[in-house]
């Protein structure tokens, strides 16, 4: 079959590929295209902006941490539901080894397009393009769009070097003047659900896109075929819930990749939102509570003001009953959280520490997870991959403690308490999905007992 596809690719972080993947996604939009968003790597925050601007969710896709089979399956059984599938690069187009941009648009065999910054250049521009083709034979961008242009003449200069000395198409360009922007903080831009664009922005920016960029050209290069030959089985969820999940969602825990869902639903879970900045209670007739990452720290204040809500959680661990926490979720389960102004704010106490931030990255990488010990996850030796990503730090813990994680960088971590398990790591279950259908098993048993 056939199907269309770019990603959008950059030199480096820095050089325009969000702004211009949101303008295409935005543009598309706008000329009528069906169109479905994905992100190269393990971020949270740009696929939350891909859903604002598409309205469609937008999913991760990382050959590490998803692992191959995976990622193939994910953006095959997606990318038949629309027009075009956008999928928006990580860094720059080489880095990451084998989760780079240029790694998953040759795996899945997809055109490459770069974002080249040539605010301080000229026929310059030409050569940086020239080394990005030659790097690796088999991967090379098809198209060039060029990001802060100057003046008609600007842009003549760097794309008539461009068609000299190179072999990717110029299909456009975003000038200087262009007023676009997105608020950042420590872990990044703002997620899509503060709306930090507004719809006038956005307008804007498709606009520039469809003036400036040859899109009818672009949709020509996105043309590829499905070398598979084999359609994918019907994708159902239809399975009878075991276990209903309460999962904390909102601006404080918003850290969460869409495919977990859909693991833990196939497992068996029925999944019940909750916000711990505005419910009082746990949903109704929960088994478990899956706590993701997020910026509890933004809204210590008011996370430590929900009295009610933090008993019950305590009240849950006390009692046996199965937690799972990611990083934002973790802190949320220590004594409180100190935030960059010193002010504390007292917190579930599950576990004998507390958080406090600092003004530095505490830590940054893939991490590949060993478990030491039977866990919710599955056996002894069960291996899970994920992401670190983090300004705070914890107080040690007591070696009475229990670390549940052997991680790759030689440390230890994954705390548990009961059946409480918390830690620093944000997991992608699509490694090994079986750890997902471990955890639904283990609170089905849980329940009946």
């Amino acid at each position: 079959m056939s199907r269309r596809a770019i990603l959008i690719a950059g030199t480096h972080s820095g050089s325009g590929k969000t702004t211009v993947t949101l303008g295409m996604m935005a543009a598309l939009k706008k000329l009528g295209h069906s169109l479905v968003p994905f992100k190269c790597g393990p971020d949270f925050i740009d696929p939350s902006l891909h859903r604002l601007v598409t309205g469609s969710t937008s999913r991760n896709l990382d050959l590490w941490m998803m692992g191959e089979s995976f990622t193939k399956e994910c953006f095959l059984r997606h990318a038949d539901d629309c027009d075009i599938a956008v999928v928006e690069g990580v860094m720059g187009m080489f880095d990451g080894g084998p989760a780079s941009s240029a790694a998953l648009a040759k795996a899945l065999g997809i055109p490459l397009i770069l974002v080249l910054d040539v605010r301080s250049a000229a026929e310059s521009g030409a050569a940086v393009l020239k080394g990005f083709e030659t790097l690796d034979p088999d991967i090379k961008p098809q198209g060039v769009i060029l990001n802060m242009v100057g003046s008609s003449r600007h842009y003549h200069l760097v794309r008539t070097a461009i068609e000299k000395y190179c072999r990717a198409e110029v299909l456009g360009y975003l000038p200087r003047t262009l007023d676009f922007s997105i608020p950042s903080r420590h872990l990044g831009l703002h997620m899509g659900e503060e709306s930090p664009i507004t719809a006038d922005k956005i307008d804007a920016l498709a606009h520039s896109i469809i003036e400036h960029i040859d899109m009818d050209r672009l949709l020509t290069i996105a043309n590829i075929s499905d070398s598979s030959g084999q359609p994918l089985e019907p994708h159902t969820l239809s399975v009878v819930p075991k276990v209903r999940l309460g999962v904390a969602r909102d601006k404080a825990f918003c850290f969460y990749y869409e495919d977990n869902f859909d693991l833990l639903r196939k497992a068996g879970a029925e999944i019940c939102f909750f916000s711990p900045l505005e419910d009082a209670h746990l949903p109704d007739g929960i088994d478990a509570i899956y706590l993701g990452g997020g910026y509890p720290e933004l809204y210590g204040e008011v996370l430590s003001r929900n009295h009610s809500l933090l008993q019950e959680i305590s009240t849950w661990a006390e009692d046996g009953k199965p937690i799972y926490a990611e990083c934002g979720g973790f802190m949320y389960l220590t004594r409180g959280i100190t935030d960059l102004d010193t002010n504390f704010h007292e917190l579930a106490g599950v576990f004998p520490t507390q958080a406090a931030m600092q003004t530095k990255r505490a830590s940054l990488g893939y991490r590949e997870i060993t478990t030491r010990t039977p866990s919710f996850f599955g056996p002894a030796g069960t291996v899970l991959r994920g992401h670190e990503f983090h300004y705070s730090n914890i107080e040690p813990l007591s070696d009475s403690s229990e670390c549940v994680y052997n991680l790759d960088n030689g440390a230890t971590e994954g705390y548990r308490y009961k059946n409480t398990l918390g830690g620093y790591m944000h997991l992608h279950f699509g490694f090994n999905p079986e750890a997902a259908r471990n955890f639904i098993h283990f609170c089905s048993s849980a329940k009946k007992e």
